[in-house]
């Protein structure tokens, strides 16, 4: 490729994904870089001649530590007369792994996202690991205040319903998941009996982290049992 092409083309490109980013986010971008980065899943790294990997998991730590500041200071604010155990799980409904992919879904971040191959795409915790990069991105591109601006009227007041979200339930499996996806331990549900208490099936349930037993809990489905077991476990995680 000659060089008048490459360069058209690669103008061509950061074009499309300063309007990619206005459109989905609102604002044209300073510096493109950060976003492009944000878009680079590990498995298409590029290799800095220093010998580091550039990709977007430093711009995804970072994103989902302003996102979670973000997020408490706006309930913080919204709810004034309730505990901190209430604002913590609302902030977890909000930020969790499972709700940030269905939102980088919504949002079409996956359409911009560099990876190695189609296997990689298809992992479900991309999208919401671009999104977090995107935070990041757009906290060392414009700032804190502007980032906090673009968190809530953009993304908080535009795709979550609060009220909804106060009465849902939260899954504490899911949050057992998430937590083992982000610290890459591996974790697995086991029943451990089946036994039939007044007619009913009953099962005991273990939530098991890095092959150590961590909490067991009896449900009447198994469902309800890996559940139980996953507050216990969530709670002895917190306190750790």
């Amino acid at each position: 490729m000659s060089l008048r092409n490459f360069l058209r083309t690669y103008f061509s490109s950061n074009r499309e994904m300063r309007q990619a980013i206005k459109n989905i986010f609102g604002f044209y971008p300073g510096n493109i870089f950060l976003y492009k980065q944000a878009f680079r899943h590990r498995s298409a790294s590029l290799h800095h001649k220093s010998g580091s990997r550039i990709n977007n998991e430093r711009l995804e730590y970072l994103g989902d530590a302003v996102l979670g500041v973000v997020v408490a200071d706006y309930l913080f604010r919204r709810f004034p007369f309730e505990n901190e155990g209430f604002l913590t799980e609302m902030r977890s409904k909000i930020v969790s792994r499972s709700s940030l992919n269905k939102l980088s879904n919504k949002l079409g971040l996956k359409d911009f996202m560099h990876f190695s191959n189609a296997d990689v795409r298809q992992m479900k915790s991309v999208g919401g690991d671009a999104f977090e990069a995107c935070v990041g991105a757009l906290y060392l591109d414009k700032g804190y205040h502007f980032t906090r601006k673009i968190i809530i009227k953009r993304i908080v007041e535009v795709h979550f319903d609060l009220e909804q979200l106060v009465q849902s339930e939260i899954s504490y499996k899911s949050k057992i998941i998430e937590w083992a996806q982000k610290t890459k331990k591996d974790y697995r549900f086991q029943v451990l009996s089946e036994n039939t208490v007044n007619n009913r099936k009953q099962f005991k349930v273990a939530a098991i982290i890095e092959d150590k037993m961590i909490a067991e809990a009896f449900g009447y489905t198994i469902k309800g049992a890996e559940n139980l077991a996953a507050e216990k476990a969530w709670n002895l995680l917190s306190v750790n």
